[in-house]
Parts: structure tokens; sequence; C-alpha cells
């Protein structure tokens, strides 16, 4: 690389030029020619006994049969392959100022070899971690490539996290290097037991300390790193061993280092993507936005590894995506495919409903009648060719426009995973002639083990079985509802040093337990039921699973925005309800003043109240009796007495990441809202 100074190839950003371009094939295509790295021939195996382990320098057995026989292969020969077959095409874009800077996927191959040599040139030991600590980027990638590329393991940490969870993540996984965003990021940081280095990637640095490095300094470092010497650490590297670490919420005690093997990633990004249809580069290029935190294994595999396997375009959002910037980010990019978690597309669904509530009359009746129509097409399995002619009109006059303020013009594939989604979002956003694919798996499966898609769709469910992968349901009920428990080469190495934790996860004949309850019709399509840790046992020995009672709940009152269903141990059933609510920009807690959905809601049914402490503690009876229907409404749905709420109380703030109710993934963290909320609790209960 010594032909061109660093100073071209450095980040912020490639400058795409003609000479360049031709610099890097010549060079990339030298570097093939004297390597002789193999592209996708099977990966020579590591020797194993047995199919999990608990030591991040262990190797494991993989669960080849002939519904999965395809060789095994590391990132790197999937990533070479690609930069053979798409190496021109556009793989990164970040937008800087007003101009979005682009990166070719052979740009990017050479950057992370960079970055590699980065890391080896710090001391980066075999198997320890590289943790990373920031906002979706380009940098962001590219270290996490050149970690894999160097014989490391990634450790992603959640932006929310706290100092003391950073450190945990830092120390548990034996960071060598730690690459971290910004001062805010870097604040949270402390010198540990492995640390070599710290790698800042976004703003000034503040001061120079020893063994601190801005981007441009680390991207520079290996400069006397030969290619020989870095081809044989990638050569070393077997697919069955560790190359990822996802580490868990830690919801009911301290996070687990899920070690996912090279194997993992690159049969999980390869199967799991084709069956929610996504394309080769080839067939269409497609595109997406990341913005879900990479530290998760949903935005992971599906932004990352996903992205290398098929030559996709990654464009990254801003830090701010979540606070609003998000839709201005899919304007300007128009994916093709989009990803969100259940939160996200609830926060787009009432951002939608605020903008129709405030046009005329005329259009927002016409908006309403083609989302009903949209609806209903979407339910129908058929439709006759009045439906068919009614449906393409609404569409083509009203829904397209709409998608398109969403940045949706071009979107084909809508997906949503990491927690259960409510069936009023769903139906929602058929009404705009959007179904939201579901996809559903763990950590422990390296992400998605089911998957819905063009070719497997039912309201409600999670999809059909990966191909290739296997599922069973245990200790079946008379419902048909048992625990799902998966099996295939997407299930983990094991839980990092926690062996029995690891033998807790996995039966005796090492299918991996999921903890969920569901059940699969005769098409094969998976619906969750809830989980078993979640079930609710009452006093009387009745089980009861909360989702689908809070799902009814939020259904009859719009008001509602958080519902958290108690009585585990308890003689009757309660719940803690919270409103919907405005947020605050900047900081993302929750407001005391109410949404426009909320306001709505009020003044349909005589009320003015436009705050949440204008209703709270029974000052607002109107409302607090419009919510005792609607439980009423709820309750008569319930299958049994059993299963009815006999009380509930509106709680003064809504759930959110910072208030610590909700994970990162805005999941709903009960455990936490049960310690939280206690003395409420014990109120529903006291004689």
């Amino acid at each position: 690389m010594a032909t061109k100074s660093y100073v071209q190839l450095r980040l912020p950003y490639i400058r795409i030029r003609h000479e360049m371009s031709c610099f890097f094939s010549k060079e990339f295509a030298a570097e093939m020619k004297s390597a002789q790295l193999p592209v996708l021939a099977g990966a020579e195996l590591a020797p194993a006994q047995c199919l999990w382990t608990t030591g991040a320098s262990g190797s494991v057995q993989l669960r080849m049969d002939e519904l999965c026989p395809e060789q095994p292969i590391t990132v790197h020969q999937v990533f070479t392959n690609t930069v053979q077959k798409y190496g021109k095409l556009t793989a990164l874009a970040s937008k800087r100022g007003n101009k979005w800077e682009k990166v070719t996927f052979s740009e990017y191959y050479h950057l992370s070899r960079m970055a590699t040599k980065g890391f080896l040139k710090l001391g980066l030991e075999r198997f320890h971690s590289v943790a990373i600590l920031g906002f979706n980027s380009a940098e962001w990638f590219i270290a996490a490539v050149g970690t894999v590329f160097a014989g490391g393991i990634i450790a992603g940490i959640y932006t929310t996290n706290s100092p003391d969870s950073c450190l945990y993540v830092a120390k548990d996984s034996r960071a060598n290097v730690i690459v971290v965003e910004n001062q805010k990021q870097l604040d949270k940081i402390l010198q540990l037991p492995h640390l070599k280095a710290i790698v800042q990637y976004s703003g000034s640095l503040k001061e120079k300390l020893p063994n601190f490095y801005s981007w441009e300094e680390f991207m520079g470092l290996g400069l006397d790193v030969s290619d020989r010497e870095l081809d044989e650490v990638i050569i070393s590297q077997k697919a069955n061993q560790c190359c990822v670490l996802i580490y868990t919420s830690g919801t009911t005690g301290s996070p687990k280092g899920v070690m996912l093997s090279h194997d993992n990633i690159t049969w999980t990004a390869h199967h799991a993507s084709r069956a929610g249809d996504m394309q080769p580069a080839e067939i269409r290029h497609e595109s997406l936005v990341s913005y879900l935190p990479l530290s998760h294994i949903a935005a992971q595999i599906y932004d990352l590894w996903t992205g290398i396997q098929w030559g996709e375009q990654v464009s990254f959002a801003q830090p701010d995506a979540l606070k609003g910037s998000l839709v201005d980010t899919l304007r300007e990019v128009t994916p093709t495919a989009h990803m969100g978690v259940p939160r996200v597309w609830e926060k787009i669904m009432e951002k939608i409903k605020e903008g129709i509530s405030r046009c005329g009359y005329m259009k927002r009746k016409l908006v309403t009648w083609a989302m009903s129509v949209s609806l209903e097409a979407n339910q129908r399995l058929t439709k006759d060719e009045e439906k068919s002619f009614l449906f393409t009109l609404a569409d083509s006059l009203v829904l397209h426009k709409l998608r398109a303020e969403l940045g949706f013009s071009n979107c084909v594939k809508f997906f949503s995973g990491a927690a259960p989604i409510g069936s009023e979002t769903l139906q929602f956003f058929l009404g705009l002639n959007i179904r939201l694919y579901e996809a559903y798996g763990m950590s422990e499966s390296s992400g998605p083990h089911f998957m819905s898609g063009p070719k497997a769709y039912r309201f409600s469910s999670c999809g059909k079985v990966v191909p290739g992968c296997q599922y069973k349901l245990v200790n079946i009920d008379a419902d048909g509802i048992g625990e799902v428990c998966f099996w295939g080469r997407n299930v983990f190495m094991g839980f990092l040093n926690l062996e029995d934790k690891t033998k807790e996860a996995l039966d005796e004949d090492g299918w991996l337990r999921s903890g969920d309850l569901g059940k699969v019709d005769e098409d094969g399509f998976l619906y969750i039921t809830g989980r078993i840790k979640e079930l609710i046992i009452t006093a009387g020995g009745e089980n009861v699973p909360p989702l689908p009672i809070e799902d009814a709940v939020k259904q009859e009152l719009p008001i509602i925005s958080n519902a958290m269903l108690i009585g585990d141990k308890r003689k009757f059933l309660s719940m803690l309800l919270t409103l919907k609510c405005t947020i605050n920009p900047e900081t993302t807690e929750p407001t005391d003043i109410l949404s426009l959905e909320a306001v709505e809601f009020c003044q349909r049914h005589g009320s003015q109240s436009t705050n949440v402490s204008d209703i709270i503690g029974g000052k607002d009876k109107i409302v607090y009796q419009s919510i005792e229907e609607g439980i009423a409404r709820a309750n008569s749905k319930a299958t049994s007495n059993a299963q009815r709420i006999q009380k509930w109380t509106l709680l003064g703030k809504d759930f959110s990441i910072v208030g610590g109710e909700l994970g990162p993934t805005m999941k709903l963290r009960r455990p936490v809202v049960l310690h939280m909320y206690h003395g409420e609790i014990e109120n529903f209960y006291r004689e």
C-alpha cells in the first residue's frame, strides 16, 4: 500500500476517483494472487468434540445434516467472494454535511484490511475482543470486519449502557481495544486489565492520552504490517470458531455473552435473508438504512453481515434517528427494504395518525377510505375484480403518496423483529398497503429462525422456519401450544464462560430452548403466544399469557401507550397503564404533554385534558370512566374469569429507555417495571 499515502485512503472519506478505483482493483488483484486465499471453498474446521463450548478460543461441531449440507465458510471468504462479484458497487454511504460519501465493496475490503493491520499493531490477541461503543457508521462496520480478519471477537456495546455496564462487557470479553464514537462514550470507559488502546472515530480528541488514537491515526498504524503477516492470520481462522459476541440485555441478571461462530454468521446471513426475499446484487441492488443498535443481533445480521453477503448498499442514519431524523434519511435514501422493532413501527403509526388528523375534511375522508380498502384487500386471501380495481385506485391515488412521504416509495419489504408486535400496528400498516414481515429468533440463534416474507405471510404469524433450520414444540398443551426449540447451523456456540447457563439453554440432544410458547398451524406458520418466564400463574393455578390481554386493552383504548399485566401468584389480575405523550427530542424522555391521538381521544369523550398530569390520580373522571369501559370490553373477550382485569392504575410517566422500563430495542423489561412500581402493585392487593 506504499504507493499511495494514507491521507488519500483515510476516513472521512474516500473520494471516488478513477485513479483510485484503478489503484484499488490492481492492488486487490495482486493481493488475491499473492495470498492465494480460498474464496468459497469449504473452510477447514478446528477439532471439536461437542456442539457447544464456553471458551472464547473453543471450537464446536457444526449441525450439518441433509437439510443444511453447505460447506462452512469464514467471514473473510464471504467478503472476498463479494468483492470479486460486486467490487465496484456502493457498499456504504454516510452523510457528511449535505453530501453523501460512498464507499465501494473493493474500498470497504481494503479499509477493513487496514483496520486489521491497525489492530494487530496495537497487539490485539487472538480470541480477545474489540469492544465497539457508538452509533452506526462506516467506521463501526470497518472496525467490526477488521476485528474478525485479525482473529479477534467483536463485542458491541449499547450506547445507552451505563458506565458500569460498558465496563462489564469490556472486561467480560477481555477487550484489548475499545472503539468509541465520541467523548460522551469515551467518558464511560476506564482502564481495564486487558486494555491496550482506545480509538475514537467521531469528533475531535479533547486531550491526547497514552494509547489513545483518533480514527485517522489508528488507520495509519499498521502500514508497516505486511500483507503476508495479515494473510497468515486470516488463513488460520476456522469456520467453527468464535468471531462475534452478542450480549443479552441482562434484565434478570448480568448480561450473557452469546458466542457466534464464523459459520453461525455466514450461514445465517445467506439463508435467513433469502427466506425474507433479500436479493443478490446481480438481481437487485438492495438498499437499506442502518439505525438500530448494532450490538443487537437483529441489526448486526441484517445491516452488516447480510449487506456483505448480497452486495447491499447500507446508508447510515444520523445519530438522532430515533429522535425524529430517521424519516428524513429514508426520504433521501428510498431503501428497497426496511427493518424496525415494534416500538419504531408504533411511533411511525402515531405520527401518521397525527398527520391525518390535521388534514382537511375531504382529504381526511379520502385517506380513511383508501386505508379501509387496502386493509380489507390485504386481509383477504383472494380478491374479486371489483375489489382489485378499488384497491389499485386507492393505492395509486392516495397510499403511494403516503408511503413516499415516509421514504418508502421504492421499499418492497418491511420487517419487524426483536419483540412481539401488536395486531393494531399490523392492521394499520396493512391499511397503507405495507405488510410487516415478522422475523422470530433470538441472539442464541444468530437472529431469525422463522421468517415471514412475500412468499410466506400470514397475519400475526412469525412466518415459517428458515429453510435448513428445524424446530420442535415440547410440553404441548391441549391447545397445541408448547415451548419452541431450535436446531440448525444458526444455533450459538455457547455463553462465554458460563457452562451452567449454556447447559440450561440446550437440551441433552443440543436443541436450543427458546423459552417462548407458540403453536404452528397446518401450513407450518408459527404463532408466538408468550414467554414461559412471563407466563402469569395466579394463586388459583390459572396460566395466563400476558401479551394477548395487554394487546386487547391497547386496541380498545388508543390513549394507552403501554399496558403491563400483573398477577403472578396473586388472587386476581391487575394492570399498569401509561398514556401516550410527546417525547423530548433532545433527551428522548416522555413529557407531560399528551400526544395528539391522546388529546383527540379525550375530546371524543368530552374531556379537555391536554397533559398527563391533568388526568392521573383520578383528576379526570371522564377519561377514567372511558378507560374503565375499555377494560370492560377487553374483559368481555376473556376466556375465563381468571383472565379478567380486576384493578388498574395510570402511571404518571410513560415507559422509556432512559427511564429503564424499556431495553435498548424498546422491549418491555418486566422485572425492572415490577421493581420500579412495587408500591403501586402492592396497593392493588391490600385488603
